[in-house]
């Protein structure tokens, strides 16, 4: 069995859903989601986690032009492959309580976005991962734009000349690589080998630079991230910072840095600065949000900018915090994101200063939001601890003022998140508050597996890291080699 069945089974699956209605496309999308990600836990079984690249197929596609179907998986790809297969059957559960207008087309796109998700995180040809990357851009677009809030259009086309100004100078990147090649292919391991300069690579590194801090967003090319969190279809929103901008930081590991090691060392401290600057940026700006799905953007613009530090840095102990990160901060804010949609469709309001007391009348849901919210700001034997452990611990091998710039914004963040629970969830009901009534049904199943992997996680990390340790080790040292190279 090859990773080709979980690339294109979300196609297949995309396709049928259109011939059903309503109600039955949505059973129809849980299924093929859940059947994805009883195969991805398959994989996972027979997985060897070695630095090896398993599961592989490498089919010719238009060989005229060096271009091949391969894609394979790796301990990289395997923790982006479980985020994906993970997230989308919680993410489809999540819509259950609302009721779109053309539903199969939601669901199909939500379907077909997985697809390509799964090829960019799987891809070892450099033509496929940029049709992986547009893939999955194209669904995102049509779910904002079609399902968004009042103000979808201006700021859906925002999002989307954005990212696709990105795309297109990657894909000038790896054509050029791919004129470098001896052999005229898009093969990702003959990119590596590659012995460009360092003038050139500097030029490669900023071609897959803008493209990936575009997606993640990092400081300052983020701006259009806020506005389309907020007016995206919660199910969107739940796409884009639970799975998609993880494209921009799983791209910088696998693409950018190995791809153009000269070129990153010569801009590293920049990369660096940009990721701690967007940390305590986002993190001021998000005290003064009043609505709390803004917030939460805001929150997760700060915890990508951790993750994107840890990793400029260019260590083990960095990679492997932010391996461990991508996967709890995917879990983490689709949790966030859904209790504000329950909030939101219970009272039609994402106002804070709207509300209180919520916990007298819903306290199942209470105790939910807070497992969530100590998540997200890194209690010790929660998910979130770990990596961000990892991640401080390598920025602070690099220089202890970024560290402790990194360090006190995420206080500040644990100060933010707990006055908004506090704001919401505590002190008396008022008249908007107090009919407010507890979660039950596709809700509690959905928070229930979110505060499980919550505690689970964050009591027993080491099965996840054990996944990508190889990888990200000979990852890094490969690099590294490059380094010592040309360092005195």
């Amino acid at each position: 069995m090859t990773v080709s069945i979980l690339i294109f089974l979300p196609v297949i699956a995309a396709l049928a859903v259109l011939f059903f209605k309503n109600d039955a496309a949505k059973h129809a999308a849980l299924t093929f989601s859940v059947a994805e990600l009883i195969i991805a836990a398959f994989f996972l079984c027979r997985f060897i986690p070695d630095a090896s690249v398993q599961f592989a197929v490498d089919l010719p596609w238009i060989p005229k032009f060096g271009i091949y179907f391969s894609a394979g998986i790796d301990g990289i790809s395997m923790i982006m492959v479980l985020l994906t297969t993970l997230l989308v059957p919680l993410i489809i559960l999540t819509t259950y309580q609302h009721q779109y207008k053309n539903a199969p087309a939601f669901y199909a796109l939500i379907l077909f976005m997985q697809a390509g998700l799964l090829l960019v995180f799987t891809a070892l040809d450099g033509f496929l991962f940029y049709i992986g990357w547009e893939a999955a851009l194209i669904p995102i677009y049509f779910i904002c734009s079609l399902w968004g809030g009042e103000n979808r259009i201006r700021i859906t086309l925002k999002f989307f000349i954005y990212t696709f100004s990105g795309s297109l100078f990657m894909l000038l990147g790896i054509i050029y690589l791919y004129l470098q090649t001896p052999s005229k292919t898009y093969d990702l391991l003959q990119f590596y080998n590659l012995n460009l300069d360092a003038h050139h690579q500097s030029l490669v590194f900023w071609a897959f630079f803008l493209a990936f801090a575009i997606k993640m967003p990092l400081f300052p090319f983020h701006t259009w991230q806020p506005d389309t969190y907020t007016e995206a279809p919660t199910g969107g929103t739940m796409m884009l910072s639970g799975i998609m901008l993880k494209m921009g930081i799983y791209g910088v590991i696998r693409w950018m840095i190995p791809n153009a090691p000269l070129g990153f060392l010569q801009w590293q401290s920049m990369a660096i600065m940009l990721a701690v600057i967007g940390i305590v940026y986002a993190s001021i700006i998000a005290f003064t949000q009043k609505d709390g799905k803004r917030l939460v953007a805001y929150s997760s613009l700060a915890h990508v900018g951790l993750m994107a530090a840890g990793i400029f840095v260019w260590t083990t102990v960095g990679v492997q915090g932010a391996m461990i990160q991508m996967l709890n901060h995917g879990i983490n804010v689709v949790g966030l994101f859904f209790i504000w949609d329950i909030i939101s469709r219970r009272l039609n309001t994402r106002e804070i200063g709207n509300l209180g007391g919520i916990a007298k009348v819903a306290p199942k849901f209470a105790l939910a939001f807070l497992i969530i919210v100590l998540g997200t700001v890194a209690l010790p034997l929660t998910n979130g601890f770990v990596g961000e452990f990892l991640l401080l611990l390598s920025i602070l091998q690099w220089n202890i003022w970024m560290v402790t710039a990194a360090g006190l914004t995420m206080i500040f963040g644990a100060v933010y998140m707990l006055r908004m629970y506090k704001k919401v969830m505590q002190g008396e009901t008022n008249a908007l508050t107090a009919t407010f009534s507890d979660i039950n049904g596709s809700e509690t199943v959905v928070l229930s597996i979110i505060c499980a992997l919550i505690i689970i996680i964050g009591v027993y990390p080491q099965p996840i890291l054990h996944i990508s340790e190889a990888a990200v080790k000979e990852l890094v040292n490969s690099v590294n080699t490059k380094f010592y190279a040309v360092k005195p």
